[in-house]
């Protein structure tokens, strides 16, 4: 694969995450913790069968039968994105929860200084104090709004970057160690996320009340939104640098934001737009800054 065809297919990627939003706002009667389990099902079931087809299931089974404590530490973060993601969406806007789970990028950072001792740019402080600066803006005007549900989506969505902060630091430290043999299968604890979600999921969402048109639109989700364009970020990954996949991965915000914003006027706030932007341009400059470093070295 080519780096420009790579590019292209990552916006294809950010493009499939970002109908998440949109594709929600138009369910008639799931709600809360069902969203969050039959999109967590169908995405198990479709990982089964792609990893399937691209491993055989003798590797698959193997892998998951010797992963070891990474492995599970690594499923239960996937777990929380998964869940966190789809519950703050039913609580909250999507733009609110899109740009809170932009701040994955800053907290990986914060994560490995503060666990594996690695040093930060001053490009990286700045952004950190820039990115904090505009969701203080947000989570302000939540505390002063009418409507503390808001308040809690956007809480629960600070999940999502938290979970992916530990999950991609425990990778950073598996990939780095000094005795470190062959490279550990990763997209097994994925598959394993989606089990765990989709089984802690049902109890809460008993009883099940979907329409036959909730369950098609929550299968689009689990397998378009989610299976797929996880296994290609994956493929991608092997040809873009960390730092242009962070950078095309902002385009998810963008694109969640403008559909449901045409396709559901769900129009953001003022206070939304304005942190969205402070919290985008510092993850933009530093991911910016950082390629720049990259092609120069």
């Amino acid at each position: 694969m080519s780096h420009r065809q790579a590019v292209a297919l990552m916006i294809c990627v950010t493009l499939m995450w970002s109908i998440a939003g949109i594709v929600t706002r138009h369910l008639e009667s799931a709600r809360g913790f069902e969203v969050t389990f039959w999109r967590s099902l169908f995405n198990a079931l479709a990982l089964t069968v792609l990893l399937g087809v691209l491993q055989g299931p003798a590797r698959l089974w193997r892998t998951l039968r010797t992963g070891g404590m990474p492995l599970w530490v690594s499923g239960a973060c996937w777990c929380v994105m998964y869940t966190a993601f789809m519950l703050a969406i039913t609580l909250t806007t999507v733009a609110n929860v899109l740009v809170t789970m932009a701040l994955a990028p800053l907290f990986t950072a914060l994560g490995a200084r503060l666990a594996l001792g690695h040093r930060l740019a001053l490009r990286t402080w700045a952004a950190i104090v820039v990115a904090g600066a505009g969701i203080a803006w947000m989570y302000g005007a939540e505390l002063s709004a009418a409507e503390p549900r808001h308040l809690l989506g956007t809480a629960v969505a600070l999940c999502v970057p938290v979970a992916a902060a530990v999950n991609w630091t425990l990778l950073q430290h598996l990939y780095r160690r000094p005795d470190a043999g062959p490279p550990p299968d990763m997209l097994a604890p994925v598959l394993l996320g989606a089990v765990l979600s989709a089984a802690l999921a049902l109890p809460l969402a008993w009883p099940l009340g979907a329409s036959a048109h909730d369950l098609q639109l929550l299968g689009l989700l689990g397998v378009v939104q989610l299976a797929i364009p996880c296994l290609l970020a994956v493929r991608v990954a092997r040809v873009l640098s960390a730092p242009e996949v962070s950078l095309l991965g902002l385009l998810e915000v963008v694109f969640g934001v403008l559909w449901v914003w045409l396709g559901s006027d769900e129009q953001p706030s003022a206070a939304v737009l304005g942190g969205g932007a402070l919290v985008l341009a510092a993850l933009a400059a530093n991911e910016a800054l950082a390629l720049r470093r990259r092609a120069a070295a």
